[in-house]
């Protein structure tokens, strides 16, 4: 933005403290100059002393000054006082004044850093708390949450380019083969490659929606989504011989029903796909707490560490080897239902089970009655 040039800070508190010193003479010279004048005649007056009947030494005569007199001895003095008071305020006002704006030169230097690009650097400022540390301190927290966010978004860059390029490159090599011959376990490959590459697409779709908070709010009741979403899942569960359970009361939530229903389907698939070979379970249970809606998702599976855990929220972030076999999904289910609940101001907690698997529990704002 295009600004005109004016006054520094500095110039600008200098000019101030010194108008203010100059303002505080004038008037405690004007204060003075009026109780002087409550005692002083209008003119210069002589009294003569008289003569002591007793014949004691006579006192001289006393002069005793008029106003004009008393202006004449007493303005010299006092413009040289408020001279003097007005050179002493630039100068220590200009001193005073840099000095209090000294951390703010730390400020604009690291802004101009951070804007040029360089999110490693802090101001770091010492000293107690003021309204300048407070200033800085907020300026750090911000560059250290910019800082990783950026380092988040690159990760999911790279990743996001390696997962698109695999069914890319099968494709294409796919279609070679496929000029050659007609093969119809080739043609099902090929589409099996084209879906999961739409599925990524419509994935990162939904993550950029969910992030730009682009949906209509309305009141959605998240017990009726888990017992959809574990309805549409079950021929699935079935299939992998995973028991599916759903329980819990009526948990009213405000936002997104289409977003807030992939939500609850990717982590019962989820929950699906990491389980047991044999003998799985998943447990979906709503709840309510005071000013909170909770949606709980558990799975039985192998033990998980918790610095895997804490992992498994970055998009194309898997718990189990990055296979592509079948349903095991995109990487990112927990990247979208993170960003879901964060768009609907909720949160995300997950938490390794004692015996196995994974609870993953989303707190939201419950709707007003």
């Amino acid at each position: 933005m295009h600004r005109n040039p004016g006054l520094s800070v500095r110039l600008r508190l200098t000019v101030s403290y010194a108008g203010f010193g100059m303002v505080a003479g004038i008037l405690l010279v004007a204060v003075v100059w009026v109780f002087l004048l409550r005692y002083v005649p209008d003119q210069a007056t002589f009294q003569t002393a008289r003569t002591p009947a007793d014949g004691s030494l006579i006192p001289p005569d006393l002069f005793v000054p008029g106003r004009s007199d008393l202006w004449r001895a007493f303005a010299p003095k006092a413009a040289l006082a408020l001279g003097l008071l007005l050179v002493i305020g630039l100068a220590g006002g200009w001193v005073l004044a840099g000095r209090m704006l000294a951390p703010l030169t730390r400020i604009t230097a690291a802004t101009r850093r951070a804007g040029s690009g360089s999110l490693a650097h802090r101001i770091d400022l010492p000293g107690r708390r003021d309204e300048f540390r407070e200033l800085a301190d907020a300026f750090d927290a911000m560059l250290a949450r910019l800082e990783a966010h950026d380092a988040e978004q690159r990760r999911f860059a790279a990743n996001a380019s390696h997962e698109l390029r695999t069914p890319l490159a099968t494709t294409q090599a796919l279609l070679d083969v496929a000029r050659q011959q007609d093969d119809s376990e080739l043609l099902e490959r090929l589409h099996s490659v084209n879906a999961r590459a739409i599925d990524l697409t419509e994935a990162l779709l939904v993550l950029s929606r969910a992030d730009q908070r682009s949906f209509p709010h309305e009141r959605v009741d998240l017990s009726l989504l888990a017992e959809e979403a574990t309805e549409t899942l079950l021929p699935f569960a079935e299939k992998r011989g995973v028991t599916v359970e759903t329980s819990g009361d009526i948990a009213p939530a405000i936002g997104s029903r289409a977003l807030l229903l992939q939500l609850t389907t990717n982590l019962v698939h989820n929950a699906i796909i990491h389980n047991l070979p044999v003998g799985g379970i998943v447990r979906v249970s709503t709840a309510t707490h005071p000013g909170a809606a909770v949606l709980t998702v558990e799975n039985t599976g192998v033990v998980l560490d918790r610095e895997l855990v804490a992992t498994l929220t970055e998009p194309f972030q898997r718990g189990t080897e990055r296979v592509h076999g079948d349903h095991t999904g995109v990487g990112l289910g927990l990247a979208i239902v993170e960003s879901i609940a964060r768009a609907h101001d909720g949160t995300l907690i997950l938490t390794p089970g004692a015996g196995g698997g994974l609870r993953v529990a989303v707190r939201l704002p419950a709707a007003a009655r």
